[in-house]
């Protein structure tokens, strides 16, 4: 590790903000010293309480995420934010938009928020986004609220980060039935209807109730529905008290261990997928994917045998 790198890690475990945006940095920008870095800081997570935030866009999540985030300053815990969005990293987009609602958090000091952008990225943002909170840990925040985009399977995969998953819905939008039938409720662990002064909200509260009777369940856990109004703080002291539930119960049935191996094994995989996605993929790489793309769309080549022949040449030049 060099000078310049440990310097920065004392500072950022003395709490300078500034030596924990550039170690973040480091990390987004697939730097060295980003892994370096997250080498010497993991021994030091495991204490922070990750919460996955995650639903249909328009639900709400950022408002919710505010409103949980001054709900645990309150309790006098330290929070960390990670606000994955869909748009460029380049033109800002939503992360400018949808996140200004934020801002009120960021002259609290014990509140320290990151945005992901997922457009443009070679893959590997599961790995990046578990990397972020896991360095937001090692900094000592209590809490870290990971907000994710809401779009499918990235959805799915980041929230496997989290060790309590809320799933936000709204009424009165079909979406939100649909992306439960497409599966997605099988990552919540507390339902949250936002928006619950709307019409209707009753009618999805029911919904819910009735898909839940029905539903597979993998563990003893008793799914809760909370009703919220994030603009209005309503039903978030109510969460506060389902997640603590949730941690409580994950402690006392010990489903905790097995959901920490269950990370455990995904991030490796996702891990072992981002560093191949950027040795292989990167330089000279890249001009040679070019080819097997043509090939593929061409039909000379299906897409499997095309990502053998990378990690094949890949491991004779290394």
């Amino acid at each position: 590790m060099t000078t310049a790198t440990s310097e920065y890690l004392e500072r950022l475990l003395a709490g300078d903000r500034r030596a924990l945006s550039r170690v973040l940095r480091w990390i987004q920008e697939g730097e060295p010293e980003g892994r370096e870095a997250l080498r010497a800081l993991y021994p030091r997570t495991g204490r922070a309480r990750i919460v996955g935030i995650t639903g249909a866009a328009g639900s709400g999540k950022s408002t919710l995420t505010t409103a949980l985030a001054r709900a645990e300053r309150r309790r006098g815990h330290s929070v960390g934010i990670v606000a994955v969005d869909p748009s460029s990293a380049f033109t800002g987009g939503a992360i400018l938009g949808d996140r200004i609602r934020m801002q009120e958090l960021t002259d609290d000091p014990e509140v320290f928020m990151r945005s992901l952008a997922t457009r443009g990225t070679l893959g590997g943002l599961s790995a990046e986004a578990t990397d972020i909170v896991a360095v937001l840990d090692a900094f000592g925040k209590d809490v870290v609220l990971v907000e994710t985009v809401g779009a499918g399977q990235d959805e799915i995969e980041i929230a496997r980060t989290a060790q309590t998953t809320l799933l936000v819905l709204t009424p009165n939008t079909g979406d939100d039935i649909q992306a439960m039938k497409a599966g997605i409720m099988e990552i919540a662990d507390i339902l949250v209807v936002n928006k619950a002064d709307l019409p209707n909200a009753e009618i999805l509260v029911s919904q819910l109730k009735a898909l839940l009777s029905y539903a597979e369940h993998h563990s003893d856990w008793q799914i809760p529905i909370v009703r919220t109004v994030a603009t209005r703080d309503e039903g978030i002291e109510e969460l506060v008290k389902q997640i603590d539930a949730h941690e409580q119960y994950l402690r006392a049935s010990g489903e905790g261990e097995q959901r920490a191996r269950d990370r455990a094994r995904h991030q490796i995989a996702e891990a072992v997928r981002a560093e191949l996605t950027r040795r292989f993929l990167q330089g000279d790489g890249r001009a040679r994917l070019d080819q097997l793309v043509e090939q593929v769309a061409a039909r000379a080549l299906d897409p499997r045998s095309a990502a053998r022949a990378i990690i094949a040449e890949g491991q004779r030049e290394g």
